[in-house]
Formats: C-alpha cells, structure tokens, sequence
C-alpha cells in the first residue's frame, strides 16, 4: 500500500437553529472548574470588547429563509458526518460560562446561526451545513454552485435544502460549479450536487483558480499523516461538545466526516483578472495565490453588485500558519490582494460575502472590513519584521506584537482562528527560519537526552512539581505546562507531573479567545489525563478521486518519502515502468525511469525505453495503480489479472515495497 491516508483539512457556517433540547453536554474525562485566575481573566475580555454591539447577530440572520432541517444532522452511510445537535448548550444568550472566553463563546454563538438565507436577488447561501459555506446563484437558465463543502452527504443535504424552497419542481439544473480555492471544505462535496458524466458532456462546467489540482492534491499529500494526527488536536475531534469540552473552531463548528470527492475543473482561471460569463452572469475574478491557500480567487458579478473574497475575508483574523502544519502563508501578498480588491470593486458592491460566516452590506461596511483586514494582515508582516530588523527574536517578537485599538476592536479581526501571536511567529519564520541566530540555539540537545538533565539540573521531579503546585496557585499556567513537559518527557508515567500539567493546559483552553487553540490545551490536558494513549479519529478522506487526482509523479515522490533507511540499508533498484490508461483510450502510455539508491527514489519521466539495463521492466495500468495506492489490492491479484507485469527480476519490486512504512495518525504529543 503507498498511501492509505490523505488528510486535508484546511481547514478552515452558519442560519438561524431554533434551541435544540435533549442533547446535555458533556465534560472531558477529569475536566474541572475554572480558577478565579481564569475568571478574572475571562472577566477583562468582557470589559475589553463590546459584547453590546449585536450588528453581527443581525447580519447573521439577515435573509433567512429555512432552518437546516433534522436539526441540523446529516446520516451518511454507517451514521451521523455532521452533527449541529450536540452543540445545543451554545444558545443565543450572552451568558458565557466560567470556562470560555466570552469572545470565543461570541463567535460559536453566531457560526451556529444556520440554515438557507438570501444574500441578495439570485443569491443564496446555506451556512452550517459543514465547515464552509454553499453560494448558489440563479442564472439565467439553471443554477451556479460555488463551494460545495466537505463531503457528498452534507453538500447533497445543503442542496436538497435550497431546492426545497427555491426550486421545488427542479425545473433548473446545475450548469457551473466553481472552487474558490483548493482547500477540501470548498470541493469535497461535488459529487453530492453533480454527475461527473455531465462535466464530461459538457452539460456543466466546473471554474477553479490556477494550479488548483495541484495544490488541491498535494499541499496535506508530504505530511499528511502528521497534519492528521495533529488536526485531531486543532479541531478538538475527540473533545466532548461543552462548556468545559470542544465549542467549535473559530470558522465554524467542525468537519463533516463524508465522502469526499474530486472532480477536476474544466475551466481554469488563468489571468491575473479575467472576466467570463457563466449562464448570463458577468463574472470578473483575481488570482490571489498564496494567500489563504496556494491556489485562491475573488470575484464580482456585476449584475448582482456582489464581492466574494473567498476565504481571504471572513469574520475572524485567518490562519498565516495552521497549527495543524501547513506551509506559511504570505500575510504580506495576502494584504495587497486585498488592497487590489478594494480599488477593483469595492465602490460597485452592495453585499460582500464570504465562504465561511455572514455577509456584509453597504458600502461604509464592506470598505470597513475589506479595509482592516487588509491592514491587520499587513500590520502582521510589517511589525514583524520591523522587530526583527531591530534584533529581537522568533519568541520575543510575538509578546511584542499588538495590533491598534482600531485593529483589537474589530470583531472579524479577533483570533477566534488564526491568532496574532502564532501568525507573527509563522511571518518570522517566513523571512528568517526557524534559527535565531545565537549559536547556542544551532544544535539543541534532542528531547530524549535534554530532559532528563533539564530535571536533574533543577533537583529533579518531586521538587519540580512541588514548586510548579505553588505556580500553578498564582495563575502561571504557561510557565507550569513548559516547565513540567521536561518532566513528563524524562518520566512519561509521573501522573503527578501529568495531572498538574493537565490542570495547567485547562486553564489556558479556558481563557483562549482562538477556538484551534483551546482545542489544543483540551485535548492535551486529557491525554495527559489518560493512562493510555487516545486513538485518534480522524476522517478517512483518501478517497478513489483524490488518488486518481495525484500524477504519478506525486505518487513516486511520495513513495520516496516512505522509504524506511532501516530497511532500505544499501540497497539499490532500479525499475522502467510504463502506466498504461485502458480505461481512456485518449491518454497514452506515460513512462518513467526509477532510481532507487542511498535512501531515496528518483524518478525521470521519459519517451520511451532507452537503451539501460534494469532490475524489473514493469507495465501496469493506471486503475490497478491506484487500487494498490488505496490498500485495495496486492501485486500478486493485479498480476494475476493482468493489470500488472513484471519483467526481469520478479522479486526486486516486491522487494522495494517493502522497505516502504505505512503512516498511521496514532502518534503520541503531548507524551515521548
């Protein structure tokens, strides 16, 4: 098997849900109170903000038109992929509890405002049915879907909704379905909405910005597993719904947990600004790459007067750097996009909405929030590198970093998501790297070795947690968690280090203002916790699209960084093979040269067989590749089929993949 599990989370949504009832909430095993440090700490958020603004609340519900029906529960195959019951407890009374941050408690309020809504004449969203948003606009003959969520169940859900009120006798079909960017939450669902039979006829046209596929395909393919594991912390999947437990993400709830699919654009944008008309509708987008993802667009449709900026704008300061793992993002390209935006269309649009959240309308605030989200992400790579070049350094900065009251004040700027602290740190580590230039921090002693000597130095573990109880006492959670994790790294079954660490990360999830960062001490507080290690439940989402997606030379340089040096040793092989597409009599046979030696496998994509010896000539069709990339078939079965042949040495290639490890999410954290 090369791959078993491909992970994108990219992660990244709200009508109006009448109270839902019967669902209690439930507590993390050994979740406790909040200390009155943490209440007082809470309590400053409350003086800070003001909680009287409610322009939000009724942005939120404007246009509505339908709850999301069954409260909003969606049944796939073996049960429920997205579930809006359990989050019953987040009300829409301004009455946060003791253990969350009345801001955060804010946003989860208003990401649970779900359901069908009309934007404006021909365009209607329907929010909370999945992590993002679904547009659909009514063209002049049939409908226009952008984003189409996660997965198959939810999107079909969300469609099925809309049609329910706007096109009960399904007299308009879909014609054009666009991705925004190449994030899962804005494609995934596709299959849910549409016939890949009808794309391939030319009945639909599917628009995505340049280098979509690739990105789509690729950004979480490298380290994919360990973005997994580390998502199942970022989303608080194996968090209990609470006041004490998980209470979202910031940009919404959570993932659905459905069938994801894929099927590639037959339109692609690719001009810095191009205009189309798609079913009577004058469409004018901007690339903006490596903004929010690598491959993203806004766009106008002059006939509406309406601005998207896709995932670049929503109602809270985005991720520069994903705490999952992700590649940096440019906050610097991200604010001129924005800047572009704002003199492109900002005078011509009456509503601006976005891919997560609610809209804005009128001039005065979608200049407002088109405007301070533009700065605040400039302000973040300016200041960050205005502290640098003054000498301070990748953990000095952040504590120095503070936005303008302008800036703090502005709701949709608040790190409900991404937070100013690990955006400024991720703009750092843009421009300089990970070193900071003192050469005592160049070659670190390893966890495993440093540790143990961390405890010895300070006079070893009793007196460590004896003096980090008193600490813990005066409100220093931070300082308590840092400085026990070299306890439990030198004693992993210390549970008195484990358990004061636990209590420690509580308090910080209790005070966090960003929804990935509470998810995180929660969930590292009750590992801690356990006296096993939690299996992870991440979603299976490597799925026959996404496979079939990769090139092959994806699948071989992914390949390559499977290779175990254990097992490889100083072995060398050497294989021609020739992918072969029976299934599309249009696509012709490609064929690659592999090199695998010193650990590594090099591969050359060539015109034909040249004139070199190998160990193994080996010709398989491209299907019977991807049966063997998802874990669903063995190189005898698709030998003995003949979807396989191998010529010259017949054990060398069975040979090679067995120097192959197979990745499973299950990894520990917060334990060595």
């Amino acid at each position: 098997m090369l791959y078993r599990r491909i992970t994108l989370w990219l992660v990244c949504c709200g009508l109006f849900l009448a109270p839902l009832t019967g669902m209690a909430a439930q507590d993390p095993p050994g979740a406790k109170d909040a200390t009155e440090v943490t209440v007082k700490a809470n309590d400053a958020v409350k003086q800070l903000l003001n909680f009287g603004d409610t322009k939000d609340f009724e942005n939120a519900q404007k246009g509505f038109i339908r709850a999301l029906p069954e409260g909003g529960q969606v049944q796939g195959e073996h049960g429920l992929v997205w579930d809006m019951k359990k989050y019953a407890f987040i009300n829409n009374k301004m009455a946060p509890p003791r253990t969350v941050n009345p801001s955060l408690w804010r946003q989860s309020q208003l990401v649970m405002i779900g359901g069908l809504f009309k934007v404006t004449d021909r365009l209607y969203q329907v929010r909370n049915a999945d992590l993002s948003n679904m547009t659909i606009y009514e063209g002049d003959t049939g409908l226009i879907v952008a984003d189409p969520l996660i997965c198959e169940e939810t999107a079909r859900y969300a469609m099925d909704l809309y049609n329910s009120e706007r096109n009960p006798d399904g007299a308009k079909k879909i014609v054009a379905v666009i991705y925004s960017h190449s994030h899962v939450d804005h494609f995934g669902g596709v299959r849910g909405i549409i016939d890949e039979k009808d794309v391939i006829d030319g009945k639909i046209k599917i628009y995505a910005p340049a280098g979509f596929m690739e990105a789509a395909v690729s950004e979480n393919v490298y380290a994919g597993n360990a973005m997994s594991r580390r998502a199942g912390y970022m989303y608080g999947n194996l968090l209990p719904p609470g006041p004490k437990g998980q209470i979202g993400a910031g940009l919404g709830m959570t993932t659905s947990t459905g069938h994801v699919g894929l099927i590639a654009p037959t339109n692609v944008i690719t001009k810095d600004i191009q205009k189309e008309v798609i079913d009577g509708l004058h469409f004018e987008f901007l690339l903006t790459p490596h903004t929010e993802a690598p491959a993203e667009m806004h766009w106008y449709i002059s006939e509406l007067r309406a601005l998207t900026a896709a995932e670049n704008c929503s109602h809270t300061m985005h991720n520069t750097y994903s705490l999952r793992g992700a590649k940096i993002r440019d906050p610097l390209a991200w604010s001129k996009y924005m800047n572009q935006t704002i003199q492109l269309w900002a005078d011509k649009a009456d509503v601006l909405y976005g891919m997560h959240h609610w809209p804005d309308w009128g001039k005065e605030d979608i200049l407002r929030t088109l405007r301070l989200t533009r700065d605040g992400y400039r302000f973040i790579n300016d200041q960050t590198l205005h502290f640098a070049n003054m000498g301070y350094t990748l953990n000095e900065i952040p504590e120095m970093v503070h936005f303008p009251k302008e800036l703090e004040h502005f709701w949709a700027m608040r790190g409900y998501y991404g937070t100013l602290y690990h955006n400024v740190k991720a703009t750092y580590v843009l421009h300089l790297g990970w070193f900071d230039g003192n050469p005592c921090t160049l070659h670190i002693l390893q966890q495993k070795d440093a540790d143990p000597l961390y405890v010895k130095y300070m006079g070893g573990a009793a007196k460590i947690i004896e003096q980090a109880k008193q600490d813990f006492d005066a409100g220093h959670y931070r300082w308590v968690a840092q400085v026990l994790k070299h306890v439990i790294f030198a004693e992993p079954k210390n549970m008195d280090a484990r358990n004061l660490a636990a209590d420690a990360l509580e308090q910080l999830g209790y005070q966090a203002e960003s929804g990935p960062w509470r998810n995180f001490y929660l969930s590292g507080a009750q590992d801690l916790r356990s006296d096993k290690q939690i299996q992870e439940a991440a979603p299976e989402t490597a799925s026959p699209d996404i496979i079939r997606a990769m090139t092959p030379s994806m699948l071989f340089d992914f390949t390559s960084i499977r290779i175990n040096p254990e097992k490889f040793g100083d072995s060398a092989y050497s294989f021609y093979v020739t992918i072969r597409h029976p299934e599309n009599s249009e696509l012709k046979d490609e064929n690659f040269i592999l090199d695998a030696k010193n650990n590594v496998l090099n591969h050359l994509q060539v015109a034909k067989k040249p004139d070199t010896e190998f160990d193994s000539s080996i010709a398989i069709d491209r299907e019977a590749l991807d049966r063997l990339v998802l874990g669903e078939s063995k190189i005898a079965e698709e030998i003995k089929n003949g979807t396989l042949t191998v010529e010259g040495a017949q054990g060398k290639f069975a040979e090679f993949l067995k120097t192959m490890t197979t990745f499973t999410p299950d990894f520990p954290i917060v334990l060595p």
